[in-house]
């Protein structure tokens, strides 16, 4: 039988100390980074929100008779597009969904998956107040409904 006391390398229980070291480290950060992934996506939209507001009125300043938009598409397909198509879709984790009348409009931000990409519902109406609720908000053509303004 040979001898393992000139053998170099790592003892099984080595190696467990490590994986275990490692799954604590992991079990410490994963939280954190996904902590920080859905703050970066609700700042975003909370962004995304105040420049809609600014395009909607400078759209509104454009037009003979002032009025907003009474559809999303009226902002994307002018020449210069006053929002991307962005505004559409999903966007950081948030689905948008807008709403116009002559005079009012709202653009409305709820996230994709309650949790993971976002905690809060947002909305901005022609006020240019960013409204903020943890739970789903009532917006219309003519408000947001619910919620806690925030500056």
């Amino acid at each position: 039988m040979k001898s393992l006391v000139n053998k170099k390398g790592f003892t099984l229980v080595e190696i467990m100390i490590v994986v275990a070291i490692i799954g604590l480290l992991a079990a410490i950060a994963i939280p954190n980074l996904l902590r920080a992934r859905l703050n970066a996506n609700e700042g975003a939209v909370k962004a995304d929100l105040r420049t809609f507001s600014s395009a909607a009125e400078s759209y509104r300043a454009a037009q003979a008779t002032p009025t907003y938009a009474a559809a999303l598409t009226n902002m994307t397909a002018a020449t210069p597009a006053y929002v991307d198509t962005s505004f559409t879709g999903a966007k950081h984790g948030y689905a948008f969904t807008y709403a116009g009348a002559t005079n009012t409009y709202s653009m409305y931000a709820s996230p994709s998956t309650v949790g993971t990409t976002g905690n809060n519902y947002y909305c901005v109406d022609h006020t240019g107040v960013l409204v903020v609720s943890a739970a789903a908000l009532t917006a219309t053509a003519t408000t947001c409904g619910g919620g806690t303004a925030i500056a």
